[in-house]
């Protein structure tokens, strides 16, 4: 499961590759649940004919789904990824899901531990090309005691097999990996009913992706750490 990622940084991304404006708050880059960042959705008025309407929006919410029942923001540490096996059932992400209130994360790189060595090891996973990863998630909007508050979580699928993301987690424990879109179908997610959303549940292809040990910026005077 993904509780670590990286944001991207430079503005100009969101422009190119998801077509986008970024918010004025992008919140966090070096993003962990409960933390706020940003997530790319359709705007309800898109497709009204009004041609201010952008197709897609970006705005900043919390890492972690927050369904309207939610007593604090508390939750989201638990609820910032979504199986795709059992969406339909929990109750924090099944209204999400029945109403397809389907986002896009956009992000520069994953983390995922790798225990196959003597102790864990953090690794960053990104998309071999260099560009942005668009992970398919869903949003949600809770009422909280100073306004509404956006939030929103990634689906996940198995990953057994998955000649990359099988080497993450440890050896006894099921292996997941996140929704990654081909670019060429960011639009179709954002727009798919609710009947279609199990369609993009797949993985993404295992030579489209590398990874490499995390590399922590080094104080004045120090050598780079890698964890």
């Amino acid at each position: 499961m993904c509780s670590n990622f990286e944001a991207l940084r430079n503005a100009e991304k969101y422009r190119t590759a998801f077509n986008v404006e970024p918010p004025h708050d992008q919140g966090k880059f070096d993003m962990w649940p409960g933390y706020k960042g940003v997530f790319i959705r359709r705007p309800k008025e898109a497709g009204s004919g009004d041609e201010a309407v952008p197709e897609r929006e970006a705005i900043a919410g919390v890492f972690g789904l927050l369904p309207h029942w939610a007593k604090d923001e508390k939750l989201a540490r638990n609820t910032y990824n979504a199986r795709s096996e059992t969406v339909t059932e929990k109750p924090s992400f099944r209204d999400a899901w029945r109403w397809a209130k389907h986002c896009i994360i956009p992000a520069d790189a994953i983390y995922e531990p790798d225990h196959r060595g003597d102790k864990p090891v953090s690794t960053r996973i990104a998309r071999a090309d260099g560009e942005p990863m668009g992970i398919a998630g869903l949003w949600s909007v809770w009422k909280s005691p100073t306004g509404d508050l956006h939030s929103f979580t990634m689906l996940t699928v198995n990953a057994d097999d998955h000649a990359l993301m099988k080497n993450f987690h440890r050896a006894e424990d099921e292996k997941r990996m996140v929704v990654i879109l081909p670019v060429g179908a960011y639009d179709d997610w954002l727009q798919a009913e609710p009947s279609q959303s199990m369609d993009f549940m797949r993985q993404y292809p295992a030579d489209r992706l590398v990874a490499a040990p995390k590399v922590v910026a080094p104080k004045a005077g120090t050598m780079p750490l890698l964890l």
